[in-house]
Protein backbone atom coordinates (compact mmCIF):
# COMPACT_ATOMS: atom_id res chain seq x y z
CA UNK A 1 0.00 0.00 0.00
CA UNK A 2 1.23 3.52 -0.39
CA UNK A 3 1.25 5.98 2.10
CA UNK A 4 -2.53 7.64 2.16
CA UNK A 5 -3.82 3.85 1.69
CA UNK A 6 -2.11 2.64 5.17
CA UNK A 7 -2.96 5.90 6.88
CA UNK A 8 -6.16 4.85 5.88
CA UNK A 9 -6.55 0.95 6.55
CA UNK A 10 -3.33 -0.07 7.91
CA UNK A 11 -4.95 -0.40 11.32
CA UNK A 12 -7.69 -2.39 10.33
CA UNK A 13 -8.16 -5.67 12.25
CA UNK A 14 -10.69 -9.04 12.14
CA UNK A 15 -13.67 -7.68 13.63
CA UNK A 16 -17.01 -10.17 13.64
CA UNK A 17 -19.15 -7.50 13.85
CA UNK A 18 -17.76 -5.99 10.91
CA UNK A 19 -17.06 -2.11 12.04
CA UNK A 20 -15.58 0.10 9.79
CA UNK A 21 -13.42 1.72 12.30
CA UNK A 22 -11.07 -0.24 14.73
CA UNK A 23 -13.00 -0.95 18.01
CA UNK A 24 -11.96 -0.27 21.39
CA UNK A 25 -11.28 -3.24 23.06
CA UNK A 26 -11.81 -0.88 26.56
CA UNK A 27 -11.09 -4.23 28.82
CA UNK A 28 -8.03 -4.76 31.16
CA UNK A 29 -8.14 -8.62 30.58
CA UNK A 30 -9.03 -11.16 28.44
CA UNK A 31 -10.66 -14.10 29.13
CA UNK A 32 -9.62 -18.08 28.27
CA UNK A 33 -11.54 -20.60 27.35
CA UNK A 34 -9.94 -22.99 29.59
CA UNK A 35 -7.30 -23.37 31.98
CA UNK A 36 -4.90 -24.94 29.11
CA UNK A 37 -5.28 -22.16 26.80
CA UNK A 38 -4.20 -20.19 29.67
CA UNK A 39 -1.05 -21.88 30.62
CA UNK A 40 -0.54 -21.72 26.60
CA UNK A 41 -0.82 -18.04 26.11
CA UNK A 42 1.56 -17.37 28.69
CA UNK A 43 4.28 -20.13 28.01
CA UNK A 44 4.10 -18.58 24.42
CA UNK A 45 2.84 -21.55 22.85
CA UNK A 46 -0.32 -19.66 21.19
CA UNK A 47 -1.05 -16.60 20.32
CA UNK A 48 -4.01 -14.27 22.06
CA UNK A 49 -4.54 -11.95 24.68
CA UNK A 50 -3.77 -11.71 28.39
CA UNK A 51 -3.64 -8.77 29.45
CA UNK A 52 -3.89 -5.03 28.33
CA UNK A 53 -0.71 -4.18 29.21
CA UNK A 54 1.04 -6.82 27.70
CA UNK A 55 -1.15 -6.72 24.40
CA UNK A 56 -4.47 -5.20 23.52
CA UNK A 57 -6.30 -5.48 19.98
CA UNK A 58 -6.87 -1.67 19.52
CA UNK A 59 -3.36 -1.07 20.58
CA UNK A 60 -2.12 -3.93 18.40
CA UNK A 61 -3.85 -2.10 15.48
CA UNK A 62 -1.74 1.28 15.66
CA UNK A 63 1.54 -0.70 16.42
CA UNK A 64 0.48 -2.42 13.30
CA UNK A 65 0.24 0.54 11.54
CA UNK A 66 3.11 2.78 12.72
CA UNK A 67 5.66 -0.37 11.77
CA UNK A 68 4.11 0.05 8.10
CA UNK A 69 4.48 3.45 8.30
CA UNK A 70 8.21 3.21 9.80
CA UNK A 71 8.93 0.71 7.75
CA UNK A 72 10.51 -1.73 10.52
CA UNK A 73 9.70 -4.99 11.88
CA UNK A 74 6.88 -4.55 14.69
CA UNK A 75 6.08 -1.01 17.14
CA UNK A 76 5.14 -0.91 20.87
CA UNK A 77 2.86 1.96 21.35
CA UNK A 78 3.62 4.11 24.50
CA UNK A 79 1.70 5.78 26.99
CA UNK A 80 3.78 9.38 26.44
CA UNK A 81 6.52 9.86 23.74
CA UNK A 82 9.24 9.98 26.86
CA UNK A 83 7.81 6.07 27.58
CA UNK A 84 9.11 5.36 24.08
CA UNK A 85 12.58 6.96 24.56
CA UNK A 86 13.05 5.01 27.71
CA UNK A 87 11.44 1.88 27.21
CA UNK A 88 14.47 2.32 23.59
CA UNK A 89 17.41 3.04 25.45
CA UNK A 90 16.45 1.40 29.17
CA UNK A 91 16.26 -1.91 26.85
CA UNK A 92 19.73 -1.09 25.26
CA UNK A 93 22.08 0.47 28.00
CA UNK A 94 22.91 -0.98 31.55
CA UNK A 95 25.44 0.62 34.31
CA UNK A 96 28.82 1.17 32.51
CA UNK A 97 27.87 1.68 29.68
CA UNK A 98 27.95 4.94 27.02
CA UNK A 99 26.01 7.07 24.61
CA UNK A 100 26.47 9.62 22.61
CA UNK A 101 23.06 12.11 22.08
CA UNK A 102 22.50 14.90 19.78
CA UNK A 103 23.23 17.76 21.86
CA UNK A 104 19.87 20.06 21.17
CA UNK A 105 17.06 18.00 22.12
CA UNK A 106 13.77 18.19 24.08
CA UNK A 107 14.25 19.43 27.01
CA UNK A 108 12.77 16.16 28.61
CA UNK A 109 14.83 13.98 26.74
CA UNK A 110 17.68 16.04 28.26
CA UNK A 111 16.23 15.91 31.90
CA UNK A 112 15.98 12.20 31.96
CA UNK A 113 19.71 11.90 30.39
CA UNK A 114 21.36 14.38 33.19
CA UNK A 115 19.10 13.10 35.72
CA UNK A 116 17.73 9.54 35.88
CA UNK A 117 20.39 8.00 33.50
CA UNK A 118 23.52 9.50 35.12
CA UNK A 119 22.23 7.98 38.00
CA UNK A 120 22.39 4.51 37.35
CA UNK A 121 25.43 5.20 35.73
CA UNK A 122 25.09 5.70 31.92
CA UNK A 123 27.51 8.25 31.12
CA UNK A 124 26.22 10.63 28.24
CA UNK A 125 28.69 12.69 25.90
CA UNK A 126 26.29 15.50 24.03
CA UNK A 127 27.85 15.90 20.52
CA UNK A 128 26.93 18.14 17.74
CA UNK A 129 26.24 15.54 15.44
CA UNK A 130 25.74 17.18 12.16
CA UNK A 131 29.49 17.28 12.94
CA UNK A 132 30.39 13.72 11.67
CA UNK A 133 34.08 13.81 13.45
CA UNK A 134 32.82 14.73 16.72
CA UNK A 135 30.81 11.76 16.58
CA UNK A 136 33.85 9.58 15.99
CA UNK A 137 36.23 11.44 18.20
CA UNK A 138 33.41 10.96 21.22
CA UNK A 139 32.91 7.00 20.59
CA UNK A 140 34.05 4.90 23.44
CA UNK A 141 35.15 0.91 23.47
CA UNK A 142 31.85 0.99 25.90
CA UNK A 143 29.56 3.47 23.49
CA UNK A 144 26.59 1.19 23.19
CA UNK A 145 24.18 3.70 20.99
CA UNK A 146 24.09 7.01 19.73
CA UNK A 147 20.67 8.88 19.68
CA UNK A 148 19.84 11.45 17.07
CA UNK A 149 17.22 13.79 17.24
CA UNK A 150 16.69 15.47 13.59
CA UNK A 151 15.20 18.07 12.35
CA UNK A 152 16.66 18.49 16.43
CA UNK A 153 14.11 20.27 19.16
CA UNK A 154 14.31 23.39 19.27
CA UNK A 155 17.02 24.26 16.66
CA UNK A 156 16.01 22.31 13.51
CA UNK A 157 19.59 21.13 12.87
CA UNK A 158 19.55 17.89 10.91
CA UNK A 159 22.18 15.00 11.34
CA UNK A 160 23.22 12.72 8.41
CA UNK A 161 21.32 9.61 9.51
CA UNK A 162 22.82 7.61 7.06
CA UNK A 163 26.52 8.64 7.49
CA UNK A 164 25.98 8.32 10.72
CA UNK A 165 24.56 4.64 10.80
CA UNK A 166 27.73 3.74 8.55
CA UNK A 167 29.94 4.86 11.51
CA UNK A 168 28.04 2.96 14.06
CA UNK A 169 28.05 -0.51 12.41
CA UNK A 170 31.65 0.26 11.92
CA UNK A 171 32.08 0.17 15.99
CA UNK A 172 28.19 -2.21 16.34
CA UNK A 173 26.63 0.39 18.04
CA UNK A 174 22.41 0.67 17.74
CA UNK A 175 21.17 3.71 16.43
CA UNK A 176 17.90 5.20 17.91
CA UNK A 177 16.07 8.22 15.71
CA UNK A 178 13.36 10.32 17.50
CA UNK A 179 11.51 11.05 14.24
CA UNK A 180 8.68 13.10 15.65
CA UNK A 181 9.43 16.34 13.98
CA UNK A 182 9.55 14.59 10.61
CA UNK A 183 7.40 11.98 11.13
CA UNK A 184 6.79 8.88 8.70
CA UNK A 185 5.26 11.15 6.04
CA UNK A 186 8.95 13.09 5.63
CA UNK A 187 11.47 10.69 6.66
CA UNK A 188 12.19 6.97 7.72
CA UNK A 189 15.39 6.88 9.57
CA UNK A 190 15.25 2.65 9.36
CA UNK A 191 15.27 2.86 5.48
CA UNK A 192 18.75 4.92 6.19
CA UNK A 193 20.42 2.05 8.58
CA UNK A 194 18.48 3.29 12.04
CA UNK A 195 17.94 0.28 14.49
CA UNK A 196 14.92 1.72 16.29
CA UNK A 197 13.14 4.92 15.83
CA UNK A 198 10.98 6.61 18.02
CA UNK A 199 8.07 9.08 18.10
CA UNK A 200 5.73 11.00 20.29
CA UNK A 201 2.47 10.58 18.96
CA UNK A 202 1.01 13.40 20.69
CA UNK A 203 2.67 15.39 17.70
CA UNK A 204 2.21 14.64 13.88
CA UNK A 205 0.93 11.45 14.00
CA UNK A 206 -1.91 11.84 15.94
CA UNK A 207 -2.06 15.90 15.53
CA UNK A 208 -5.17 17.47 17.04
CA UNK A 209 -3.62 17.70 20.96
CA UNK A 210 -6.25 16.23 22.47
CA UNK A 211 -4.14 12.80 23.52
CA UNK A 212 -0.17 12.37 25.06
CA UNK A 213 1.08 9.18 23.72
CA UNK A 214 4.56 7.72 21.87
CA UNK A 215 6.46 4.77 19.87
CA UNK A 216 9.18 2.96 19.17
CA UNK A 217 9.42 0.73 16.15
CA UNK A 218 11.97 -1.93 16.00
CA UNK A 219 14.03 -2.66 12.04
CA UNK A 220 14.25 -6.40 13.33
CA UNK A 221 12.37 -9.03 15.21
CA UNK A 222 15.27 -9.54 17.44
CA UNK A 223 15.56 -5.94 18.21
CA UNK A 224 11.76 -6.37 18.92
CA UNK A 225 12.56 -8.99 21.84
CA UNK A 226 15.06 -6.60 23.18
CA UNK A 227 12.40 -3.94 23.77
CA UNK A 228 9.27 -5.75 24.57
CA UNK A 229 10.40 -7.15 27.94
CA UNK A 230 11.30 -3.99 29.22
CA UNK A 231 8.37 -2.11 27.86
CA UNK A 232 5.66 -4.49 29.82
CA UNK A 233 7.96 -5.09 32.56
CA UNK A 234 7.92 -0.79 33.50
CA UNK A 235 4.02 -0.76 32.43
CA UNK A 236 5.27 2.30 29.46
CA UNK A 237 1.79 0.71 27.11
CA UNK A 238 -0.89 3.41 26.40
CA UNK A 239 -4.53 2.83 26.90
CA UNK A 240 -6.75 1.37 24.44
CA UNK A 241 -9.25 4.57 24.00
CA UNK A 242 -5.38 6.50 23.41
CA UNK A 243 -4.68 4.04 21.10
CA UNK A 244 -8.20 4.60 18.98
CA UNK A 245 -7.77 8.36 19.13
CA UNK A 246 -4.17 8.44 17.70
CA UNK A 247 -5.15 5.96 15.23
CA UNK A 248 -8.40 7.83 14.45
CA UNK A 249 -5.89 11.14 14.12
CA UNK A 250 -3.25 9.47 11.79
CA UNK A 251 -5.98 8.69 9.20
CA UNK A 252 -5.21 12.64 7.70
CA UNK A 253 -2.08 12.92 8.90
CA UNK A 254 -0.23 13.30 5.10
CA UNK A 255 -2.87 15.73 4.45
CA UNK A 256 -2.14 17.96 7.45
CA UNK A 257 1.35 17.83 6.97
CA UNK A 258 1.15 19.19 3.18
CA UNK A 259 -1.00 21.94 4.54
CA UNK A 260 1.69 22.75 7.59
CA UNK A 261 4.62 22.33 5.25
CA UNK A 262 2.95 24.78 2.64
CA UNK A 263 2.06 27.74 4.99
CA UNK A 264 5.51 26.98 6.89
CA UNK A 265 7.64 27.98 4.09
CA UNK A 266 5.54 30.76 3.57
CA UNK A 267 5.83 31.91 7.17
CA UNK A 268 9.53 31.26 6.76
CA UNK A 269 10.25 33.22 4.27
CA UNK A 270 7.90 36.27 5.53
CA UNK A 271 10.46 35.67 8.69
CA UNK A 272 14.26 35.81 6.92
CA UNK A 273 13.04 39.19 5.05
CA UNK A 274 11.49 41.03 8.39
CA UNK A 275 13.94 43.59 10.17
CA UNK A 276 12.89 42.09 13.87
CA UNK A 277 14.56 38.85 12.81
CA UNK A 278 18.00 37.84 13.16
CA UNK A 279 17.83 34.41 11.19
CA UNK A 280 15.64 31.72 10.28
CA UNK A 281 16.15 28.08 11.28
CA UNK A 282 13.97 26.43 8.41
CA UNK A 283 14.91 23.52 6.31
CA UNK A 284 13.40 24.64 3.11
CA UNK A 285 15.14 27.79 3.26
CA UNK A 286 18.68 27.72 1.41
CA UNK A 287 20.36 29.65 4.42
CA UNK A 288 19.45 26.91 6.39
CA UNK A 289 23.49 24.91 7.15
CA UNK A 290 21.74 21.24 5.96
CA UNK A 291 19.62 22.39 3.35
CA UNK A 292 21.04 19.69 0.77
CA UNK A 293 20.73 17.65 2.92
CA UNK A 294 17.41 17.97 3.95
CA UNK A 295 16.57 17.57 0.63
CA UNK A 296 18.66 14.50 0.24
CA UNK A 297 16.91 12.23 3.41
CA UNK A 298 13.75 13.98 3.75
CA UNK A 299 10.57 14.60 1.58
CA UNK A 300 9.93 17.94 2.82
CA UNK A 301 11.09 21.04 5.01
CA UNK A 302 8.03 20.15 7.67
CA UNK A 303 6.37 22.97 9.72
CA UNK A 304 8.32 23.69 12.51
CA UNK A 305 10.66 26.75 12.31
CA UNK A 306 12.56 28.26 14.78
CA UNK A 307 14.26 32.09 14.56
CA UNK A 308 16.14 34.53 16.31
CA UNK A 309 15.13 37.67 17.52
CA UNK A 310 17.50 40.68 17.39
CA UNK A 311 15.91 41.93 20.90
CA UNK A 312 16.92 38.40 22.88
CA UNK A 313 15.08 37.45 25.82
CA UNK A 314 13.07 40.51 26.56
CA UNK A 315 12.11 40.61 22.58
CA UNK A 316 10.70 36.97 22.95
CA UNK A 317 8.22 37.42 25.61
CA UNK A 318 7.21 40.45 24.05
CA UNK A 319 6.03 38.40 20.85
CA UNK A 320 4.56 35.60 23.27
CA UNK A 321 2.57 38.38 24.87
CA UNK A 322 1.11 39.92 21.70
CA UNK A 323 -0.17 36.80 19.00
CA UNK A 324 -3.83 36.64 18.87
CA UNK A 325 -4.67 33.83 16.63
CA UNK A 326 -1.46 31.84 16.88
CA UNK A 327 -1.55 29.39 20.36
CA UNK A 328 0.65 30.08 22.98
CA UNK A 329 1.60 26.43 24.12
CA UNK A 330 4.39 23.68 24.05
CA UNK A 331 3.80 21.05 21.97
CA UNK A 332 3.54 20.83 18.17
CA UNK A 333 2.77 19.02 14.84
CA UNK A 334 -1.02 19.79 15.48
CA UNK A 335 -3.65 21.07 13.11
CA UNK A 336 -3.36 25.07 15.13
CA UNK A 337 -0.24 26.75 15.21
CA UNK A 338 1.90 26.80 18.47
CA UNK A 339 4.45 29.26 19.67
CA UNK A 340 6.84 29.27 22.56
CA UNK A 341 9.99 30.67 23.69
CA UNK A 342 12.44 27.75 24.42
CA UNK A 343 14.78 29.57 26.78
CA UNK A 344 11.88 30.40 29.69
CA UNK A 345 9.90 27.34 29.00
CA UNK A 346 10.20 23.87 27.77
CA UNK A 347 14.40 24.12 27.41
CA UNK A 348 14.17 26.06 30.72
CA UNK A 349 15.54 23.09 33.26
CA UNK A 350 18.31 23.01 30.51
CA UNK A 351 21.65 24.09 32.07
CA UNK A 352 22.96 27.71 30.35
CA UNK A 353 26.13 26.19 29.48
CA UNK A 354 24.32 23.07 28.06
CA UNK A 355 22.19 25.79 26.17
CA UNK A 356 24.82 27.99 24.94
CA UNK A 357 26.57 24.43 23.83
CA UNK A 358 23.64 23.77 22.02
CA UNK A 359 22.78 27.62 20.13
CA UNK A 360 19.34 27.98 22.34
CA UNK A 361 19.33 31.09 23.09
CA UNK A 362 17.76 33.65 24.67
CA UNK A 363 15.65 35.02 21.67
CA UNK A 364 15.34 32.20 20.33
CA UNK A 365 11.41 30.91 19.02
CA UNK A 366 9.42 28.04 18.12
CA UNK A 367 7.30 27.75 16.13
CA UNK A 368 5.05 24.85 14.84
CA UNK A 369 2.66 26.32 11.47
CA UNK A 370 -0.92 24.67 11.20
CA UNK A 371 -3.15 24.59 9.11
CA UNK A 372 -4.81 27.83 9.59
CA UNK A 373 -5.23 30.18 6.43
CA UNK A 374 -1.49 31.38 5.57
CA UNK A 375 -2.89 35.42 5.21
CA UNK A 376 -4.09 35.23 8.92
CA UNK A 377 -0.47 33.64 10.26
CA UNK A 378 1.07 36.61 8.68
CA UNK A 379 -0.65 39.09 9.81
CA UNK A 380 -0.54 38.10 13.08
CA UNK A 381 2.93 37.35 13.45
CA UNK A 382 3.02 40.94 11.46
CA UNK A 383 0.88 42.68 13.90
CA UNK A 384 3.26 40.85 17.09
CA UNK A 385 6.78 42.06 15.82
CA UNK A 386 6.07 45.63 15.17
CA UNK A 387 4.82 45.74 18.98
CA UNK A 388 8.78 44.85 19.71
Amino acid sequence: MKINSILVHGSEIDDEMGSVVTPIYQTSTFKFKDAQQGANRFAGKEEGYIYTRLGNPTIKALEKKLALLEHGYDALACASGMAAVNTALLSLLQAGDHMISTDAIYGCTFDVFTESYLKFGIDISFVDTCNLDLIEKNIKPNTKVIYLETPANPTLKIADIEAICKIAQQHNIYVVVDNTFASPILQNPIDLGADLVVHSLTKYINGHADIVGGAVIAKTKDLYDILYPTFKNMGFNMDPHQAFLVDRGSKTMNLRIIKCQENAQKVAEFLEKHNKVASVAYPGLKSHPQYDLAKKQMRGAGSMISFELKGGYVAGQKLMNSVKLITLAVSLGGIESLIQHPASMTHAHVSEEAKKAAFITDGLVRLSVGIEDIEDLLEDLDQALQKI
